[in-house]
């Protein structure tokens, strides 16, 4: 170790003016051993610092490195570990701890001896040192002495104690007393030894004067040790005497804590018992009430309800530990378990009475509502039963097995009560559609099935008696094997329209009524699941259960109450879906435009039920019909459409307004009323583009298939029955479809005037088509009456055979010829005839320019005027 503290000094300390006064080799405590130096240095330079330098062998191994260093003034605690046991690992706590572990015990120690001398010599912020032997620690450092610092070390610390204040001031005092003290240092020095042994002679003196006084310090702390003997035996003494006392007031203090502890656990014990009877203990009141209460009652339903409740709190309450144990405890809870049982057979047993005796009570009502068209009200049964809404909760929450046999229970009562009264209400609602009680059992509809069980022949037979003075069915558009719809009375489908709203109205308060009581009779809005196990939707509704089987073998209840309330009222209502099905067939058989009005109740309805409760039962059955109303709808649009397509036209009279063109107007008219702020009119947009397209290419293809009446009239006067149809009704889903029809009306119109008039002058025609010839092929207009074909002689031959008289008779020929073309029912004539006129006038005006043109100065006139023709046209007109 002097070795490496040589070779330290010389290579690292010496060339940075540091000593080593110590060092101890360490490796860090906890990890692998990688060796290096703790070095504890001071600076040759005044002022001194002290360090603890870390030294480090390098990578190579050939030489030292200094790693880190930390001012000794930084150096909090220095922790050895154990002051008494041989330890080599310790602590040095600068900013952070550094653990290290000395190679040997003795290095660890003359490193912390070295490190406390310099925080007593150099620091006046004193180290803490902890857990280290006083043997390490002197008590101080000598200032005057030249002293070593490591404790054996050769090496002193330093050669020069600097001086403090005092002894500078000293000093100083004592020099300015001498005046040889700087000019002569001999002389200065022998008058120092000169004080200092006058200084020692006083000292001794004062020595031995003192030893008498000594003496007599002697002699007083004999007499005081004397004293103190004679106080410590009248202490004994007193001891003596007072441990006969301690010994009774301990058994004073032992016999109080036993009475204490017996007090507490009296009062604990008065506590529990307490506990137990104001918990477990039950009025006679309630047990007689529980026993004998009278349930028919409002008075006794009250009793037993609170009875109940007490019985409930009872078997409900928190027991404490070991509670249980007790006989007593035991006995009561079976007396209130037997209690609970007996109740819970008296309850549900009445229930069930009280469901028997509502079916007959509601069954004798039947015969009332069964020639109106309403169904019974439920009003006073709900309103008896959900006295008994408490004990339902109470026997949902004490005993679920006979909660769920009630609730089966009043499912089979009701649901055959319901089903009695809805199919009557449907029967009665079917015999006001189709007619008499005598009509309905004539074709087939029987009791309360609902099914139209007779032919479809009399199902004919029924639409051509209920429509009187009808067309053929052959020519109706909407006929579907049934009544003709634009055969019906305005009358008969309103009153069908109330009737099926009647049906609705009546339906709805009903199973909102019945689901309202349900959940609050067997009380399951309060929680949205259960406390028990889950399951499934998938329940056999239709069997009457309300739970499945499990995998293993155990019944699960309904996961979800709101499903529990679905699945209750799907059992108890089944029969309203397939009823109302059947209903909505009847109407369509009747009247397919029945399904319009059908569409737009049916659709409110469900607009209704689903803002109530989107997933309730009545939203859910509403919409499954809704499904079937709007299959229907668009079969009724199919069928329209296929008719269409299918319509023949005689070829011995005039065509005219088309069957299908009518019917559209007719099914705007009545779809437009029934629509008026309807929720599906986006249906009725869809079924408008479908049908008018369909009408425009069976207008097209009529008309190209017509031999009676020309193509143009056709064409124009059907669109131009479309167009007044769609202005009229102000469609705005078909505006494009109206332009299209004026368009096609327009284009039409002229075309026929054109094709029907033709050249009513024919010659006068020929003549002019010449002269326009001959003026494309180059010759000037004034230079044409010099040709020979073209003269002013041939024009007035050719104008003299058109008098005015045959004018008119050619026009009233071509009258007649239109008369004939045109039907009665668009009254077109007169707008046909004035375009022909103004056809006719253009005519005229052409001739009369080329005349004026080709002809200058000629006097050549035709021989009727403009006027002449207006009233040509207007005396025909007016004659016919």
């Amino acid at each position: 170790m002097t070795a490496i503290k040589h070779a330290l000094q010389r290579d690292i300390f010496t060339p940075n003016d540091e000593r080593l006064l110590s060092i101890v080799n360490v490796c860090k405590a906890g990890k692998k051993k990688k060796n290096c130096f703790l070095c504890a240095t001071v600076t040759t330079e005044r002022p001194v610092q002290v360090k603890v330098v870390k030294v480090k062998k390098s990578d190579k191994g050939d030489f030292y490195k200094r790693q880190i260093a930390w001012a000794l003034r930084d150096l909090a605690v220095v922790d050895a570990k154990d002051a008494i046991k041989e330890n080599p690992e310790f602590d040095l706590h600068f900013e952070k701890i550094y653990k290290w572990v000395a190679s040997s015990t003795a290095e660890k120690n003359a490193f912390i001896s070295c490190i406390w001398k310099l925080n007593q010599r150099y620091l006046r912020k004193k180290i803490d040192f902890v857990n280290v032997s006083s043997q390490l620690l002197e008590e101080s450092v000598p200032s005057g002495e030249n002293q070593s610092v490591t404790g054996g070390d050769e090496e002193a610390v330093d050669e020069y104690q600097e001086l403090n204040a005092r002894e500078e001031q000293d000093i100083e005092i004592m020099m300015e007393g001498c005046e040889c003290a700087i000019s002569n240092a001999e002389a200065f020095a022998e008058k120092l030894s000169r004080e200092l042994q006058v200084l020692d002679g006083a000292n001794i003196q004062s020595i031995m004067a003192s030893e008498k006084q000594v003496n007599i310090l002697m002699q007083l702390l004999d007499e005081a040790l004397k004293e103190v003997d004679q106080i410590e035996l009248k202490l004994s003494s007193y001891e003596e005497m007072l441990q006969s006392v301690k010994e009774q007031m301990d058994q004073i203090s032992e016999s109080n804590h036993l009475i204490h502890l017996s007090n507490t656990n009296n009062v604990k014990l008065l506590s529990e018992i307490e506990f137990l009877v104001n918990h477990m203990d039950l009025a006679k009141g309630h047990i007689k009430a529980l026993q004998e209460g009278d349930l028919a009652s409002s008075r006794g339903i009250e009793a037993c309800t609170n009875a109940a409740d007490a019985l409930l709190q009872c078997m409900n309450v928190a027991l404490r530990p070991g509670h249980d144990i007790l006989l007593a405890v035991k006995q009561q809870q079976q007396r209130f378990s037997d209690l609970r049982e007996h109740f819970a057979r008296r309850l549900a047993s009445h229930l069930n009475n009280v469901f028997v005796q509502q079916g007959h009570d509601q069954s004798s009502t039947l015969a009332q509502h069964s020639v109106e068209l309403t169904l019974p009200n439920h009003h006073p049964f709900h309103r008896d039963l959900l006295r008994y809404a408490k004990l339902m909760e109470w026997l949902k929450s004490t005993d679920y097995g006979k909660y769920e046999g009630l609730t089966k229970n009043y499912m089979d009562y009701l649901s055959r009560l319901y089903e009695r009264e809805i199919k009557d209400f449907f029967e009665v609602a079917k015999i006001k559609m189709t007619g008499t009680t005598k009509e309905s059992k004539k074709f087939g509809l029987h009791g309360s099935s609902g099914k139209l069980t007779g032919s479809t022949s009399s199902l004919n037979k029924l639409s051509v008696q209920s429509s009187g003075n009808r067309r053929s069915q052959s020519s109706s558009l909407l006929d579907m094997g049934n009544m003709s719809a634009s055969d019906l009375d305005v009358a008969d489908r309103t009153k069908f329209d109330k009737i099926f709203e009647q049906v609705l109205s009546e339906l709805e308060p009903l199973c909102l009524a019945e689901q309202d009581f349900i959940s609050k009779f067997f009380k399951l809005q309060q929680h949205q699941n259960m406390s028990s196990a889950s399951m499934t939707e998938a329940d056999d509704v239709d069997g009457g259960s309300l739970t499945r089987q499990h995998s293993s073998g155990t019944l699960l209840p309904v996961s979800s109450e709101k499903d529990m309330i679905r699945q209750m009222m799907i059992k108890i209502f089944r029969c309203i879906e397939p009823e109302l099905n059947n209903l909505i067939a009847l109407g369509d058989k009747i009247d397919s435009f029945n399904s319009l009005y059908m569409l737009v109740k049916m659709s409110h309805h469900v607009w209704t039920a689903q803002n109530v409760d989107p997933a309730s039962f009545l939203s859910t059955t509403l919409g499954n019909v809704l499904v079937t109303v709007k299959r229907n709808f668009d079969k009724c649009i199919s069928n329209q459409i296929r008719q269409m397509e299918e319509v023949k036209i005689s070829k011995k009279s005039k065509v005219g307004i088309l069957p299908f063109v009518a019917e559209f107007e007719e099914f705007a008219g009545l779809a437009e009323s029934i629509f008026k702020n309807a929720e599906r009119r986006g249906d009725l947009d869809k079924a408008y583009t479908k049908l008018i397209r369909g009408v425009f290419v069976n207008v097209e293809k009529v008309a190209n298939e017509s031999q009676k009446t020309p193509r143009d009239v056709v064409m124009m006067e059907n669109f131009h029955h479309i167009f007044a149809t769609l202005s009229r009704l102000k469609i705005s889903c078909l505006e494009a479809e109206k332009k299209e029809a004026k368009q096609k009306y327009t284009d039409h119109l002229q075309s026929y005037v054109i094709s029907s008039l033709g050249q009513p002058l024919e010659k006068l025609n020929h003549f002019f088509e010449g002269v326009e010839a001959r003026v494309a092929q180059g010759i000037r207009e004034e230079e044409v009456s010099y040709q020979l074909a073209f003269n002013k002689q041939e024009l007035r031959k050719v104008i003299k055979e058109y008098p005015g008289k045959e004018v008119k008779k050619g026009l009233d020929n071509l009258y007649k010829k239109v008369d004939k073309h045109l039907c009665e029912e668009e009254n077109l004539l007169q707008v046909v005839w004035h375009s022909m006129q103004d056809e006719f006038i253009r005519q005229y005006k052409h001739f009369e320019g080329l005349i004026a043109r080709c002809y200058p100065g000629s006097g050549v006139t035709m021989e009727f005027t403009i006027q002449d023709i207006l009233d040509y046209c207007s005396s025909i007109a007016q004659s016919h």
